[in-house]
């Protein structure tokens, strides 16, 4: 059987792992993510697949990380959040640390291809996946096979403008989708409620230190599932967004299904029951147009290095 490594490299922390043609996990290995980016972050990944190479035979390594990747899987265009990897070619830096073929990608059409192959989304030929976490990432499955578009960089969800001159995004335009349907956005939708009802959100201000600025998405999840009507509320505005968001893109692309992955999933169908209610509600040609089936990712973390591993191989 043919391993593959995949890593995956977060904010926090970069994890590699090997992976087998069914993706399955065999082993792993982590180090912390530099601060400092660029060649510190180089070297980080190399040692991670150098410590799997020790006790594994692999055909090809893959690295997924967030930003835009060109589209002969390279080199990092641009990388938002990660310092002094705009315009790195991955590829021949990697290949001459560790030995071996390396592909990179983004890491949400990573985790899409994680999830049409051996995820929620398996067997599906027409699948669309949003990870819905800080921001708002995407992929795109057509035909068995994974879209990239043109320069590499298809499926950037997060930053289609859904409100004319709307909060302003890191991206430099204002009224993105993820300001209005992210963790972020959960947070937003959170703090409103709050400076509007205070007494109301004396239950949830008690679950971290008091303030706006001490609750935790975890702590919005919970309170959500306890009943809480401030977290729910949110979900709800969160979902309601969500829904309308996909709609939209499913007019456009008619995928089969939707995957939901990212943080914000853990609330299972407190945010997915509002967001198929409101996809039906807001699809264009209602009643005429088939609707996409909504459903929770399955591989949680292991998604973008299950995906890329696997799309290393190709």
């Amino acid at each position: 059987m043919a391993y593959a490594i995949g890593i995956d490299v977060g904010g926090t922390k970069v994890l590699g792992g090997v992976i087998d043609e069914n993706g399955k996990v065999l082993a792993t290995a982590r180090k912390d993510t530099p601060r400092q980016g660029g060649s510190a972050l180089t070297a980080a990944i190399a040692d991670i697949a150098k410590e799997l190479l020790q006790e594994f035979t692999v055909t090809s390594v893959g690295v997924s990380a967030a930003g835009f990747v060109s589209s002969d899987r390279k080199t990092m265009l641009a990388t938002p959040n990660i310092a002094d990897w705009n315009g790195v070619n991955l590829d021949s830096e990697l290949s001459q640390l560790i030995g071996v073929r390396v592909v990179i990608e983004n890491d949400a059409n990573a985790a899409a291809w994680g999830e049409a192959k051996f995820g929620a989304g398996r067997n599906q030929d027409h699948l669309m996946m949003l990870t819905v976490g800080t921001g708002i990432g995407g992929g795109i499955v057509v035909n068995g096979a994974l879209y990239r578009g043109a320069f590499g960089i298809a499926a950037e969800f997060g930053h289609l403008r859904v409100v004319p001159d709307g909060h302003l995004c890191g991206c430099g335009a204002r009224g993105c989708f993820e300001q209005y349907a992210s963790g972020n956005a959960l947070l937003r939708h959170v703090r409103e409620a709050i400076n509007a009802s205070p007494e109301v959100a004396r239950n949830l201000l008690s679950r971290g230190d008091g303030t706006v600025a001490g609750l935790t998405g975890q702590a919005i999840t919970q309170a959500a599932r306890d009943g809480d009507p401030v977290a729910l509320a949110a979900f709800n505005t969160t979902g309601q967004w969500l829904g309308a968001g996909i709609a939209s893109l499913s007019v456009l692309l008619d995928p089969a299904c939707v995957v939901i992955g990212g943080g914000v999933i853990d609330a299972g169908e407190i945010l997915l029951a509002p967001t198929r209610e409101s996809l039906q509600r807001n699809m264009p040609f209602a009643g005429k147009h088939p609707y996409p089936e909504i459903i929770a990712a399955e591989l949680g973390n292991e998604a973008g290095l299950v995906g890329v591993a696997d799309l290393a191989r190709l």
